[in-house]
């Protein structure tokens, strides 16, 4: 193999991430060249709604699973967490890259914590995940909406048209975003558990190509690999999309799984919440078993009740 094309979305982050892969696949196989085929994916599209009103995580991989089916792409590299437990026929996930700080962080011009928010403030986020778990710590604030790419968010903030955000720590650090920004929390993952997949990249590929298989199995992380898929198991049994608040979240601490998970409805009141630490040798159906608990604990009924509520006043203009 001569050439490796990866298939990116063309944001800041995602091609961060893209040639962070491409820099590591040439250290492993000087002899290859790594090219970027960097496509507009339909969720850097549409920056005004919801991801929930507009079709979901998918939205920020179709069209590059589409470039490997057409033989455009060998490789595609996402944010795992945007990545849907169903993989398309003739397309594998083989690799998660080594996971990095998982906490979501707290930004702010005005306040210095969380904390010191004081009632009726403005926090801007469009995760159900967050806002849920926000107004289950603050039920006196005020959540609103918050699109656009990261960027774009900082600047809304900056402008003060919110007195806080929320978002995932790591993106930020990985582009140098932090350093003007007077304020900023990281929230610890008993107070805002993050969503499956959170600071991993998962690494899929064209089936059947035995060699792009061995390039992608070289980026692989095991523990990260082990933690991931008892989220995605957890994810893909429950049966949750993204129009329904849903936070999970494995790690290994000692030769033990921590496993955190926590569903509701988004204004923070009909919680379930439990927590799982297994050996992480007999952690393999962790994420199954976590499902059927929280299923057998009536969490199917929640889920539904809750995505009917996520939403409800945007709802008609999905027609």
């Amino acid at each position: 193999m001569k050439k490796l094309v990866i298939a990116t979305r063309v944001s800041d982050l995602a091609l961060w991430q893209a040639y962070h892969v491409k820099a590591k696949i040439e250290k492993n196989y000087p002899e290859i060249e790594v090219e970027l085929n960097k496509i507009v994916s339909g969720g850097d599209k549409v920056l005004d709604k919801p991801l929930a009103l507009i079709g979901g995580k998918g939205h920020f991989t179709k069209e590059l699973e589409d470039a490997m089916l057409a033989s455009r792409a060998h490789m595609a590299v996402h944010s795992l967490k945007d990545v849907p437990t169903y993989i398309p026929e003739g397309l594998e996930l083989v690799a998660v890259t080594a996971r990095q700080d998982q906490s979501d962080v707290f930004l702010s011009h005005k306040y210095k914590d969380l904390d010191d928010l004081p009632r009726g403030a403005v926090v801007g986020t469009t995760s159900l995940r967050r806002r849920m778990q926000l107004l289950c710590e603050r039920p006196d604030l005020q959540v609103k909406d918050l699109r656009g790419n990261v960027n774009t968010r900082l600047r809304k903030l900056k402008e003060g048209q919110y007195d806080a955000i929320i978002l995932a720590y790591i993106g930020l650090h990985r582009l140098d975003l932090l350093k003007d920004i007077p304020f900023k929390e990281k929230l610890s993952l008993d107070m805002m558990i993050p969503p499956m997949g959170q600071a991993a990249l998962g690494i899929e590929i064209v089936c059947k190509d035995e060699k792009v298989r061995e390039i992608a199995k070289s980026l692989n992380d095991e523990e990260t690999y082990i933690c991931t898929q008892i989220e995605r198991d957890f994810i893909s049994k429950i049966g949750a999309g993204c129009s329904a608040p849903v936070a999970c979240n494995a790690v290994i601490e000692s030769d033990k799984v921590i496993f955190r998970t926590m569903i509701g409805f988004s204004d923070g009141t009909k919680i379930m919440q439990e927590k799982l630490i297994v050996d992480v040798k007999k952690s393999q159906n962790l994420g199954l078993d976590m499902a059927k608990k929280m299923i057998d604990n009536g969490a199917l009924e929640l889920l539904e009740d809750a995505q009917k509520c996520a939403f409800k006043d945007e709802m008609p203009q999905r027609l």
